[in-house]
């Protein structure tokens, strides 16, 4: 037995075992996972509107360009986003461009997600985030096929998802900090932005309000390896968890000597772009953050958070200014985490979606099938 004909015969015998059923409702289910139909892909540009400016170590931004995508197969549709922070060296052109060239109709089988990556790969290199588009899509599109959520696909246990950081910046203007401050009470960790020259301002002001857990992500903002240690340990005075890519992501040696002298764990963000990066990584760093925009997608982040594992890193699930679609794909792979940063549908004011949830601080999945999304 194929595996088409193992999933159609599991997703029909599911449906039996649960409840009445009339034959036409096994023939509908039949017909749609047949494999006689082709997927079909359209997409369309959606910029995020962010609810407060993001002011990082090398930016300031108030909005991120984003394609929304669709795969449809014999009536299915699954869902997915590229979004592009402009430090991954996308645009909205560049992923049209990509997604334009794209000939999906030539597969009549949407599990065969391993093919459909090295085809898009034979397409052209990079475009990380467009292939993440897809990728989303079609994880959406088969476990709405199969019936089941990926985390349960993949034989994870929902009850073990990390709590999500709330990510805030340093403002200049004291009203805004203030209100920054106050969005992030219903959170158990907060995640602080720094490298902008006024990090130590911004733990104190947060300290002044809360005395939560803390991460802080630098954006490779330090410059000198013995500031970087000394502000490691001003941190660890401070109830911070772990610093995020403290230094320039080429600076491998000096990222190493702070590992090796930091009370904190060093955890690699712009270092880490995809699977081979994981063990250049754990020359220099503690952990890795996996973000499906950077990976192309959550085929290749279950791998890299395999990996990680095999080598004894910690793991964070982090992600870009995005709606829930791309965010509740994420946290499919939330229970492999020890960390996550799955705010970005929490900072933006446009989300199109209804997905996963944070429940008192915590990634919270539904059992909604696919990346357990819905249009709103």
């Amino acid at each position: 037995m194929n595996r088409r004909n193992f999933l159609k015969t599991g997703m029909l015998g599911a449906m039996i075992a649960a409840s009445p059923i009339s034959i036409s409702a096994l023939d509908e289910a039949t017909r749609k996972a047949s494999p006689s139909g082709r997927l079909n892909l359209s997409f369309r540009p959606y910029e995020l509107q962010l609810k407060h400016a993001f002011n990082l170590a090398r930016s300031r931004r108030t909005t991120t360009p984003g394609v929304q995508v669709q795969i449809e197969y014999d009536g299915i549709i699954g869902y997915g986003e590229a979004s592009m922070p402009p430090y991954l060296g996308e645009n909205v052109a560049s992923v049209t461009e990509f997604l334009s060239k794209l000939d999906l109709g030539q597969f009549t089988d949407p599990f065969r997600i391993e093919d459909i990556h090295e085809y898009m790969e034979s397409v052209a290199p990079n475009n990380r985030a467009a292939k993440a588009s897809v990728d989303i899509a079609l994880h959406d599109l088969t476990g709405k096929i199969m019936g089941q959520p990926w985390y349960k696909i993949w034989g994870l246990n929902p009850e073990r998802t990390p709590n999500t950081s709330f990510t805030i910046s340093y403002d200049s203007d004291p009203a805004e900090m203030k209100k920054k401050i106050e969005e992030t009470a219903p959170f158990k960790v907060v995640k602080v932005k720094m490298g902008v020259g006024h990090d130590k301002e911004t733990v104190e002001a947060l300290r002044r309000y809360t005395d939560v857990p803390i991460c802080v992500d630098a954006n490779q903002g330090w410059n000198d390896r013995n500031k970087a240690l000394e502000m490691c340990h001003w941190l660890a005075e401070r109830n911070c968890l772990f610093v995020e890519q403290p230094m320039d992501k080429a600076a491998i040696d000096d990222t190493a000597w702070l590992r090796e002298r930091s009370p904190l764990p060093i955890i690699a963000d712009e270092f880490l772009q995809r699977l081979p990066d994981v063990r250049r990584a754990a020359q220099a760093y503690d952990g890795i953050n996996i973000k499906l925009m950077k990976s192309t997608g959550m085929h290749e982040a279950y791998q890299m958070a395999t990996l990680a594992r095999a080598l004894g890193m910690k793991v964070m699930l982090g992600c870009m200014t995005e709606t829930s679609c791309a965010v509740s794909a994420a946290a499919q792979l939330a229970p492999l985490a020890d960390w996550a940063d799955l705010d970005g549908n929490l900072l933006i004011a446009n989300d199109i979606f209804d997905g996963m949830k944070i429940v008192d601080g915590k990634v919270t999945l539904c059992d909604r099938p696919g990346i357990g999304v819905i249009p709103v």
